[in-house]
């Protein structure tokens, strides 16, 4: 498995447009075969990050899903939002392998 970890400066003013950024990535990455964990939005502390966190099978997996990029109209859709909106002045994207609660309790040895 692995995870993208998604860390986003976004506009303050602008976290309703995010919101919906948000909610149409996270049915892009389902309809896609990846499990979306959520965005992590501002709380107390710094008002202007956010965090998207999505996992799939492999890497191989969610490059399959990056064909999308550039071609699917849903994706053009949901890029459009951002794009339009100024919602994210900048984001930078890295990939983890999670170690999960089950995987920590040895329900599931095999390591990815």
């Amino acid at each position: 498995m692995i995870t993208c970890v998604v860390d986003y400066v976004i506009s303050p003013a602008k976290l309703d447009a995010f919101e919906a950024f948000a909610k149409a990535w996270m049915t892009l990455v389902a309809e896609h075969g990846g499990v979306h964990h959520g965005y992590f939005l501002p709380s107390e502390g710094a008002s202007d990050r956010a965090l998207a966190l999505f996992s799939f099978e492999s890497l191989a997996a969610y490059e399959r899903y990056r064909k999308g990029f550039g071609v699917d109209p849903a994706f053009i859709a949901a890029d459009r939002l951002r794009d339009e909106s100024g919602c994210v002045l900048r984001y930078d994207r890295s990939f983890m392998r999670p170690l999960l609660p089950a995987l920590a309790r040895g329900t599931n040895a095999e390591r990815p």
